[in-house]
């Protein structure tokens, strides 16, 4: 398919405004899957290094000017500890997440940050991530030379009006050529979208457009999660988003868009918004990843929910294996996934990374 017939078809599909007939798009999606993945589904565990951020965003709790937030920056043995904690449960990848911390991502204090990735690369055997925000492409071969395997830095957006107003006083061009500096440095790339704040069918076409058409392995839609000290709730709009249900419709579709336009990228589902009990719809519009997996009494918040399903392990991998079970899906191995990133990068080197698939139900 086309530039222009895709961006018609995807601009038509997140134009709907009812949500009844979304069922087959995700059947097309789920078909997608397992015909290029099968039934197997890949397991992160996640690590929130540090929740100290210099940026600003407006729909981030923990957001520089928010003075009421609870702020943590975990130590070496705490991530060590919980990331073996994680491989020994069985998840795939640790993803180490981190506000855009200065203790860490500046001056000196980067080699603390390069240290963490070693640690837990070597220790655990892990594939690791790391999300540091926007740093140098010095700095991004620095942390791939550290062990890292992943970068992900979301855009959001890719409309730059609406970027200016979600990631307050930030570099629209700046944040998308961190993602091609990493992928240079041999990094494998994860972008994201944020949806259900208003935005148009048009934005969200062209956003997956601009993802296909970029070196990145891994592609996520999340919904806007509104707390006291972020962005009010959308009003009721085109997308009819005013309520919960309403706010992911947009995001259950970018995920089944996603992996019809991009059927060779990973697609997570991730239980940072809605729990455990969120996982069955996005596994069912066609994700193939579930990340945010949290180990509990560790002390870790979410990124948009800080304590949701942590402390009573329902963000565990047996948690996630009993909802695979129930749907007659699986694990993938450790193995499985090795093949797949040795496969992808080859594929990369290859200038075979940047698939096109269908858009459309």
């Amino acid at each position: 398919m086309n530039g222009l017939a895709a961006q018609d078809c995807l601009r038509e599909l997140f134009a709907r405004t009812e949500q009844g007939g979304d069922e087959e798009l995700f059947r097309q999606a789920r078909q997608a899957r397992t015909a290029r993945w099968g039934d197997r589904i890949f397991l992160y565990g996640f690590l929130y290094l540090s929740t100290f951020c210099r940026n600003d965003c407006a729909f981030c709790q923990y957001r520089r000017s928010n003075a009421e937030e609870r702020r943590y920056r975990k130590s070496l043995r705490e991530l060590r500890e919980a990331g073996l904690r994680l491989a020994e449960d069985g998840v795939h990848l640790l993803d180490l997440t981190l506000g855009e911390d200065p203790y860490l991502v500046e001056g000196e204090g980067f080699a603390r940050l390069e240290e963490m990735v070693s640690v837990l690369h070597r220790e655990t055997g892990l594939p690791v991530m790391v999300s540091p925000g926007v740093i140098t492409a010095a700095q991004l071969s620095r942390l791939r030379q550290a062990g890292a395997d992943w970068y992900a830095c979301y855009q959001e957006t890719h409309d730059q009006r609406r970027f200016a107003r979600l990631r307050l006083g930030q570099d629209f061009d700046r944040r998308r050529q961190a993602r091609l500096d990493a992928a240079a440095a041999g990094l494998l790339v994860e972008d994201g979208l944020l949806t259900g704040l208003g935005e148009t069918a048009d934005e969200l076409a062209a956003s997956l457009l601009v993802m296909r058409d970029e070196p990145l392995s891994q592609v996520r839609a999340m919904s806007y999660v509104p707390h006291a000290c972020t962005l009010p709730v959308p009003e009721q709009g085109a997308a009819g988003q005013g309520a919960t249900d309403g706010r992911r419709t947009h995001e259950l579709r970018a995920i089944a868009a996603m992996r019809l336009l991009m059927p060779d990228r990973l697609v997570p589902a991730s239980l940072d918004v809605d729990g455990l009990a969120g996982l069955r719809m996005r596994l069912m519009a066609g994700a193939n990843v579930v990340t945010s997996i949290v180990p509990s009494g560790c002390g870790f918040a979410g990124v948009a929910t800080r304590e949701l399903d942590i402390d009573d392990a329902r963000r565990s991998v047996a948690a996630v294996r009993r909802v695979l079970d129930g749907m007659g899906m699986e694990m993938a191995t450790a193995a499985d996934y090795a093949r797949w990133l040795e496969s992808r990068r080859q594929a990369l080197a290859a200038g075979e990374g940047r698939q096109e698939g269908h858009a459309c139900g």
